[in-house]
């Protein structure tokens, strides 16, 4: 549903980081263990001397890519999530807290940048972006996933696998959404923004960043998620 931004989505994931860390970390429970994962990686390109997990939440992103052999510093805003990345150790370089948008490293210090379901969940996505062209090197790779702007402008009429899709509001207007989701026991409230993809690839552009794969992850499923697209991922390449 549509909600009044009362609170900065930094605040919102503090107030929900025991709950993200009991989602998350249940192996099967979400959509990155049954088929986002693994469609994601395919993205990414061969570990380099550094790569950023900005926004790492509590890590398991950046397990993930430790495992493949990246060098992976990792960065949260919120108080508590930093902690949980550390606790979980993994092979991580280190971990900061610190926004995306105003990222604690130098110019041209990363080969790779991964913001994994991050940049709907921050109040200046355009700033973020920027950053990410900033610390990149000439070269170096940007991966992102997103919640599917088409997703979260609207919604399915009911659970059943041919349910109808309906969108609500003004698909162009950037706004603060929330879903509360209960799951085998446990519950999450996803709060971040609606951003329509021209606002995603105008931020990118500013940034000097160029597109050079873009998918839709299928559940596979034959599911409501086979017919319209949950996710979105892309890799861009700073020339």
């Amino acid at each position: 549903m549509i909600v009044e931004p009362t609170a900065t989505l930094r605040e919102v994931w503090e107030a929900h980081a025991d709950e993200w860390t009991e989602w998350a970390r249940r192996p099967g429970h979400d959509s990155y263990w049954r088929f986002h994962r693994d469609a994601f990686l395919a993205l990414v390109p061969a570990p380099g001397r550094l790569t950023l997990d900005v926004g790492c939440g509590e890590g398991r992103v950046a397990r993930d890519l430790a495992a493949l052999g990246h060098r992976v510093l990792v960065l949260d805003p919120t108080a508590t999530l930093p902690r949980r990345a550390a606790e979980a150790g993994g092979g991580l370089l280190g971990v900061l807290r610190a926004d995306g948008a105003h990222l604690p490293l130098a110019d041209a210090a990363a080969v790779l940048v991964v913001a994994f379901m991050t940049l709907q969940g921050t109040d200046d996505m355009p700033g973020a972006v920027r950053e990410f062209g900033r610390v990149l090197r000439p070269g170096g790779r940007l991966c992102i996933a997103v919640e599917h702007p088409i997703n979260s402008a609207g919604a399915f009429t009911s659970r059943e696998p041919d349910a109808e899709f309906a969108m609500s509001g003004d698909y162009f207007e950037p706004r603060r959404a929330e879903a509360a989701v209960v799951r085998d026991g446990l519950t999450m409230t996803f709060d971040g923004w609606h951003w329509p993809l021209e606002d995603y690839f105008r931020a990118l552009e500013g940034a000097g960043l160029r597109t050079d794969a873009l998918t839709e992850p299928r559940a596979g499923n034959g599911g409501r998620w086979d017919r319209v697209p949950l996710f979105l991922d892309l890799r861009a390449v700073r020339p």
